[in-house]
Formats: structure tokens, C-alpha cells, sequence
């Protein structure tokens, strides 16, 4: 006679490995795709893997490059990413994607696979203190030393992930907990200590409110944490905008979160950020921040930092309010959440808003508009060079028809701020960049797995020569997984951002920021199994976009453009928002400055 159902499901419980278990918890958390590299201590893992089919596995060529793409997966899709690497080095080099990570708020649950328990602290081979050298560089970290453990501590991790402010988590896994029999837990309800406040207090936000309708010059500045809150909390900002009728403006996180074709949206904030964005933040007397954490590119000088206003602050972590910049009115809450409850206090306060000066500033804020801070001068002439802002602006153009979604990653440096600028976005989650730590060779593997999640989509990443080469191993794994990401390269043969600090900061002198020996792009892209372009001259840049975009391959796009051009406006570091470069396109400003005149508070240097 067999045993019960019931029976039979305990005893095989028992029976199963650590490695079991583990698929089995992920399976449990939805999990659907493991980017990772195998090696010694994670082989029982991936025999786990092998013998099923539920969950995914996507073989990158270097652990850094599993985590990029485990962020450009979350980032694109709301969920947590997933990593799996092995001891020693395969952790090490995951720790600058875990930082970035950390720094940008993505949720990722990073496997490591560690030495036998009783190896640890002998120097055993490719042992390292993967808890102690990730400790700072994660939201929170666990190392399994019991097998009864092991399923509690995976569902854990993933509440961890994307609870609260989300982050990256990483578990460390003892080849002999994952290779020993482990009992099977479900996941918890709840959590037993970590509980983040997500609803607003009420008291503030009427506090709030009052505030924000007694404001003559308001601002509100949303960054990545409306994106985090999910699409609602964007549709809600959206809302509460119209409501309102204020001026809003993104950080470079928070790109996507408010349609960039609304006439309320003053274009992005801080360092390369827009003349009205950054006049406006300076000069209001009200500043509404949602989910955003006043990081010095944005706030510049922080005794400069909007110094006329009455901030009020929401985020769902309460280490960042009072971090950086003092608020009057703190709310710890979900931003989406917060967003409803100042919408629905809005409607019920009869207090009116003073139309006349919100119309008046809206005067002025138009007038700063007028200046055009992003205009450049493209010479249209056949074979002319081209610029690197018109290549973005044709990219976004020529995008326009085609049907697919499309999302943009980046590289970091001057490319990137030049997509931010040129290139715009109407919904959330559909732009991914390194901000907080700018991570070079950032831009390629989160394209690569923001195509995993997305197969029928357009995904490009716009990319500089130099960056792109720090992870362009992973060519390979697009090649295998047969991806088309479209890789747009504004080759300037510099790193760029480099060398407009050294021109604009130290002299001119380029101290080896120009690139001596650049691989032909367009064989290399052959070698990995890809489409090569080029686009040399202005004339060719139209029908390069075309082929890159008709081609349902892996394509690299090499766009030779200025190696001179520099990224305006500017604010220098340590400036305020008043104290911008504008560029050669504006010289009717310089001259104003030369005169000793003023232009709305403006300073060039």
C-alpha cells in the first residue's frame, strides 16, 4: 500500500539536496531566469539546474557582466534579478555590479557559492570572505552554515530585495549545505522584524498640502523611487501634476517617470541637467521631492542647494531624509502611496492655490525655456562630421516609427548624458543606466538581459568606444542566446567625460584619456557573430540607423562623431544650480558675463 500524498511530500522533502531545495525556493518566488558563471563550489547547482526546466539559465562571460544583466532585467521588468556565481573570484566580481546595484535601489538576489563550512578560515581554494567584503555593498547578506536554514533564508532574501527601498542581497552557499539534504520550508506571510513604512502619516500630509498650495514658485522633483513604486505610482505623479498645474523635473534615475512630451516637464536636474530645470529648482520657494535622495549631481553646492525653499520630502527610506539636505516636512512612505494621499488631500482642501503667481512663475520658467540650453549647430553638409547630440536625436526620431517598445541602457560618460537629454521617454522602466556609482561597461550586459525579458522588443545601448570595451565580452553571450541588442557607439576616440574635465578643469592637459588603440568595431562585431556599421560622415548616419534598426540581429553601430564636442550645460563640481556652462552656442551669455551683467542669476565660468 503507498503512502499518503501528504507522506510521500514530507519524506521527499527530506530526501532532496540543498541544491534542490534552493530551485525549488526560487521556483517559489517566481523566478524564471538565473543569469550566472559555473564554477567549483556552485556545481551541484548546476546540476540541479540541468535536470529541470522551469528555470531558465543565461551563461554571461564574466560574473560582473551577470549582474548588470540581472539589474537590466529588473529594472525593465519590476522583479527581482537573479545571479548565481561561484566562490572566490566569481564573487569578487560581482561586488561592482552589487554596488551599483545598491546605489541605484535595483533588486537582486546575487548565489555565491563558498568553500565546505569546515574549510572556511583555512585559506582553501578560491575561498574569500564573500559576507565580509559584501557587507558593504549590499542591502543585507547571509551565509548559510545549516541546511535547515537554507529555504527560510531564500525566501527572506527576496522580501529583503524588494521590500522597503529595494537593493541587492546576496546569500552565500557552502558547497556542503547545497550538496546535504535540506528540509523544505514555504515562504512566510510576513516578515518577523523588517516591516517598512509604506502608508504616509496623515498629519504630514496635510502639512504638505498646506504647503504646497501656499506656494507662489513650486517644484516638484521626482527621482528613481517613483520608478520602484511601479507604473501606478508614475501614472499617479502624472496625475498629481495635471492636478496642480507645477513644474516637475526628473533625476537621471528618474527619467521615464513623468512623459518628457508634457509641457509641465522641465527636462532633467543636476550636473548636465537643463537651464530651466536647474534655475527653477533654485528659485522656488516650495520643493516637493518624491523619491529621490539630493545626491551632490544633483544638488551641487549644498549650502547653495535651492536656498529660498520650504522642502517636503518623501521616501520609503527614512535614512535618507535629513541625509544631505534638511526638509521641513518629511513623509516615510511608498511613494505611490504617498502620491494618492496627496491627491486625495489636494481635492479635499478647499484652500485655493495662488493662480496668479504660479501663472507668473510659470512666466518666468518660460522665459528660461526660450534660451534652448540643449541647441547645437549640426553642419548638414555631405561629409561633415558628425555630433554626438544630433546621432542621439536622430536615433530617437527615427525610433519613433518603429512598432516594437524600445528601451534604452546606457554606458557612462558624456554619451550618457547626452541620451538623457536628447532622447525622450514617455513611461517608466524602459531607461536604465548607472547612476549613483556611473559604472562603465554597465551599458551592454543590461541590455542583454533587458532583452532576455523582453525578446520582441527594441533594446539599444547607447554607448561610448571606451566604455563599451570594459564588458564587451558579453558580445558572446549575445551571440549564443541569439539576442538582437543594437549597440550604438558615439565614437569619439577619447573617453570623453574625462577629457572635458581635463579641458575645462585642468588646462587642457589630456593625461591618458585618449584611446590609442581602438579595435575595428565593425570586425569585431563579425568576429561575435554580429551586424557591423559604420557611419563616418553626417550624409551616412540616416541609412546606418535604418539598417541597425531593419536588422533583426545583434547589430554595432559605429558612429564617429566629434571628438571635441563637450556636454553643456555644466555645472562644475561643487557650483550651484546658478552657476552654469552653457556652451558655445550661447555666446550672447558669455558676452552678457564679460560685461559684468547678469542673466537671471546665472554665472559662467
Amino acid at each position: 500500500m503507498s503512502a499518503p500524498a501528504s507522506q510521500a511530500t514530507a519524506s521527499e522533502a527530506q530526501t532532496q539536496s540543498g541544491a534542490e531545495v534552493l530551485l525549488r525556493a526560487l521556483k517559489d518566488q517566481g523566478v524564471e531566469v538565473i543569469f550566472g558563471y559555473p564554477g567549483g563550489a556552485v556545481l551541484p547547482i548546476y546540476d540541479a539546474l540541468f535536470k529541470q526546466n522551469a528555470i531558465r539559465h543565461i551563461l554571461v562571460r564574466q560574473e560582473g557582466g551577470a549582474v548588470h544583466a540581472a539589474e537590466g532585467y529588473a529594472r525593465s521588468t519590476g522583479k527581482v534579478g537573479v545571479v548565481l556565481v561561484t566562490s572566490g573570484p566569481g564573487a569578487t566580481n560581482a561586488v561592482t555590479g552589487l554596488v551599483d546595484a545598491l546605489m541605484d535601489s535595483i533588486p537582486i538576489v546575487c548565489l555565491t557559492g563558498q568553500v565546505p563550512t569546515h574549510l572556511i578560515g583555512n585559506d582553501a581554494f578560491q575561498e574569500a570572505d564573500t559576507t565580509g567584503i559584501t557587507r558593504p555593498a549590499t542591502k543585507h547578506n547571509y551565509l548559510v552554515k545549516n541546511a535547515a536554514d537554507l529555504a527560510r533564508v531564500v525566501h527572506e532574501a527576496f522580501y529583503v530585495a524588494r521590500t522597503g527601498r529595494p537593493g541587492p542581497v546576496v546569500i552565500d552557499l557552502p558547497k556542503d549545505i547545497v550538496i546535504g539534504k535540506a528540509p523544505y520550508v514555504e515562504p512566510a506571510t510576513t516578515h518577523r522584524s523588517y516591516h517598512p513604512q509604506t502608508e504616509p502619516d496623515p498629519t504630514q500630509i496635510a502639512k504638505a498640502i498646506a504647503l504646497l498650495k501656499s506656494a507662489t514658485r513650486p517644484m516638484v522633483y521626482a527621482g528613481g523611487g517613483v520608478i520602484n513604486a511601479g507604473p501606478e505610482a508614475a501614472a499617479l505623479l502624472t496625475k498629481f501634476i495635471h492636478t496642480t498645474g507645477f513644474p516637475i523635473t526628473n533625476t537621471l534615475m528618474g527619467l521615464g517617470a513623468f512623459p518628457a512630451s508634457d509641457p509641465r516637464f522641465l527636462g532633467m536636474l543636476g550636473m548636465h541637467g537643463t537651464y530651466e530645470s536647474n534655475l527653477a529648482m533654485h528659485g522656488c520657494d516650495v520643493l516637493l521631492a518624491i523619491g529621490a535622495r539630493f545626491d551632490d549631481r544633483v544638488t551641487g553646492r549644498l549650502n547653495a542647494f535651492s536656498p529660498g525653499s520650504r522642502k517636503i520630502h518623501i521616501d520609503i527610506d527614512p535614512s535618507s531624509v535629513n541625509k544631505n539636505v534638511p526638509v521641513e516636512v518629511p513623509i516615510i512612505a511608498d511613494a505611490g502611496r504617498a502620491l494618492a494621499a496627496l491627491l486625495a488631500a489636494w481635492h479635499a482642501d478647499p484652500t485655493p492655490v495662488d493662480s496668479q503667481a504660479l501663472t507668473a512663475w510659470w512666466r518666468t520658467i518660460d522665459a528660461w525655456r526660450a534660451k534652448d540650453c540643449l541647441k547645437f549647430t549640426q553642419d548638414m553638409k555631405p561629409g561633415a562630421i558628425i555630433k554626438p547630440q544630433y546621432a542621439i536625436q536622430r536615433l530617437y526620431e527615427l525610433t519613433r516609427a518603429v512598432k516594437q517598445d524600445i528601451f534604452i541602457t546606457t554606458e557612462v560618460g558624456q554619451h550618457q548624458m547626452w541620451a538623457a537629454q536628447h532622447f525622450k521617454f514617455e513611461q517608466p522602466n524602459h531607461w536604465m543606466t548607472s547612476g549613483g556609482l556611473g559604472t562603465m561597461g554597465y551599458g551592454l550586459p543590461a541590455a542583454m538581459g533587458v532583452q532576455i525579458a523582453h525578446p520582441d522588443a527594441l533594446v539599444i545601448d547607447i554607448a561610448g568606444e571606451a566604455s563599451v570595451l570594459m564588458n564587451i565580452q558579453e558580445l558572446g553571450t549575445i551571440s549564443q542566446y541569439r539576442l538582437p541588442v543594437k549597440v550604438f557607439i558615439l565614437n569619439n576616440e577619447y573617453m570623453g567625460m574625462v577629457r572635458q574635465w581635463q579641458e575645462l578643469l585642468h588646462g587642457g592637459r589630456y593625461s591618458e584619456s585618449y584611446s590609442a588603440a581602438l579595435p575595428d568595431f565593425v570586425k569585431l562585431a563579425d568576429a561575435f557573430h554580429a551586424k557591423g556599421l559604420r557611419a563616418q560622415t553626417v550624409d551616412q548616419l540616416d541609412d546606418v540607423i535604418r539598417a541597425m534598426l531593419a536588422c533583426d540581429t545583434a547589430v554595432i553601430a559605429d558612429i564617429a562623431v566629434d571628438p571635441k564636442e563637450n556636454c553643456f550645460p555644466m555645472i562644475p563640481s561643487g557650483a550651484a544650480h546658478n552657476e552654469m556652462i552653457l556652451g558655445p552656442e550661447h555666446e550672447e551669455v558669455h558676452s552678457a558675463r564679460a560685461a559684468g551683467m547678469t542673466d537671471e542669476g546665472l554665472v559662467l565660468v
